[in-house]
């Protein structure tokens, strides 16, 4: 089973979430090197899932979501 995608993590600004290993932001492991990829509730605000198609199964007060490539 895939990991659920939180939709509003406590502090997404410790995290990158370019790939699905969701390295700490001081120590990435992907070999990315350049920093880290910022949740799309920094870049979008709090409703970034509502709009698009994230491939994302969001339930009503659910705070995670499943689906897609994640």
């Amino acid at each position: 089973m895939a990991k659920k995608f939180p939709l509003h993590p406590r502090h997404p600004e410790r995290i990158c979430w370019g790939c699905d290993k969701y390295c700490p932001a001081d120590s990435l492991g992907c070999g990315n090197g350049s920093g880290r990829t910022q949740h799309p509730m920094e870049v979008l605000g709090e409703d970034w899932y509502e709009y698009g198609d994230w491939g994302l199964d969001v339930e009503e007060g659910d705070k995670t979501a499943g689906g897609g490539s994640r």
